[in-house]
């Protein structure tokens, strides 16, 4: 499986989610193999998709209804 499957075919570019990129102490700041220090939402034409970079979002739990609920 490609690099690219594993959260969707069509990833954005993000120097956060880049092979080429290292965190710094600052959060706002990235430290770029080629480009030196970058913003995390910038990229450049040397990105390559590092998925365990990734963080995911977190699921929404819905509450269940019971049918008393929906009774008029």
């Amino acid at each position: 499986m490609p690099k690219n499957e594993l959260f969707g075919k069509h990833i954005d570019p993000a120097c956060c989610y880049c092979e080429h990129s290292t965190p710094t102490g600052n959060e706002r700041v990235l430290n770029c193999r080629y480009k030196g220090k970058v913003e995390p939402g910038a990229s450049c034409r040397r990105f390559c998709y590092d998925p365990l970079r990734r963080v995911p979002t977190r699921q929404v739990f819905l509450p269940s209804y019971g049918s008393e609920e929906f009774k008029l």
